[in-house]
């Protein structure tokens, strides 16, 4: 099968070594896997962090994201058939979606929204994950709860602000507060559904207290948390939450312990990385996140489509992604 690969890590996206094309073997499924042919992906940051700082002895296919047809299953596989649409962001432990084929274990898939093209689904699946399960499994929000209270959401124009902006503006009751910095990135972060933007290149207390919120019950820190940490730190309240995804290089707990602040980190690999008994609530959380799109509930964070899944195609994605200044997901489609 084609796919594209690295196999010297730290070297620039725009390095034709970076990412390459290559002919693998195709895979074959184990017991629970769907090998699924793939028709879309969606590039990710972790797909440039990897590339960037994983060293790899073999060529190794990246990327996450995926929508595409169920061409055979495992033996004990039982919520999907052969010829079922899904869409998936499989584990950071297997080769990724960079491939006309992948595998996946069907506890981490779902059957892709019916009413959305390959592209707008690709662009879902592992910020959705990250977006549900940092809302309601990490800081443990209710769907429908949250009244009187406010969410704080730092970069939420990126891929998973995109999402949780949504989710917390549709399904909680939460005040939800979106930073940006750019006037389309201001508008995009509206139009989703947040109830105010605050400027996070201006300190975050300022534009809280301008619009009348001088703290906060929950605060999710998608982005640059080491350099806001003091801040957002001051704008929770006493016995107030704090979610993390991104990779500060050390981060001092002792400072939540005056207003017991409980701190939570988010990363949507773990359940299938370690194989957790509720493994397949990735399975549920996209069947979900599938069913409110379809209600129009939810709309997909489509940002940029940026044509045929090739090595040129995926180094410029990475180039733009490294660039900090994407707005929702990129995509690509297609071999």
């Amino acid at each position: 099968m084609k796919a594209i690969v690295y196999t010297q890590h730290g070297l620039p996206a725009s390095d034709p070594k970076s990412l390459f094309e290559t002919d693998l073997p195709q895979p074959t499924p184990g017991p629970r896997d769907l090998l699924v042919k793939i028709r879309a992906i969606a590039v990710n940051p972790v797909d440039t962090k990897v590339r960037a700082g994983a060293p790899t002895d073999q060529p190794r296919i990246l990327g996450w994201d995926a929508v595409g047809v169920v061409e055979a299953i495992g033996s004990e596989v039982s919520l999907f058939q052969p010829g079922d649409e899904v869409y998936y962001a499989g584990s950071i432990a297997r080769p990724g979606s960079y491939a006309e084929y992948g595998l996946v274990d069907e506890r981490i898939a779902a059957e892709k929204p019916r009413t959305l093209a390959d592209d707008a689904a690709a662009a879902l699946p592992l910020t959705s994950l990250t977006a549900w399960e940092l809302l309601f499994d990490r800081l443990g929000v209710e769907e429908g709860g949250g009244d009187g209270d406010a969410l704080l959401i730092v970069g939420a124009a990126g891929g998973v602000g995109s999402i949780l902006t949504q989710l917390a503006a549709k399904l909680t009751r939460l005040r939800v507060i979106g930073t940006a910095s750019r006037p389309e990135t201001t508008q995009w972060i509206r139009d989703l559904g947040a109830h105010d933007v605050i400027d996070h290149t201006q300190p975050l207390l300022e534009g809280l207290r301008a619009i009348g919120v001088p703290q906060v019950r929950y605060v999710a820190s998608l982005t640059h948390t080491g350099s806001h940490y003091p801040q957002l730190i001051e704008a929770l309240a006493p016995q107030g939450k704090l979610g993390v995804i991104d990779d500060p290089e050390t981060l001092d707990v002792m400072p939540l312990k005056r207003k017991a602040i409980s701190f939570h980190w988010e990363l949507m690999f773990t359940r299938a990385l370690f194989e957790t008994p509720d493994m397949v609530r990735q399975h549920e959380i996209l069947t979900n996140v599938a069913r409110l799109i379809d209600e129009g509930t939810l709309r997909t964070t489509l940002g940029g489509h940026l044509g045929q899944i090739n090595a040129e195609n995926l180094r410029r994605a990475h180039t733009l992604i490294e660039s900090g200044r994407s707005r929702g997901k990129i995509v690509l489609e297609g071999f």
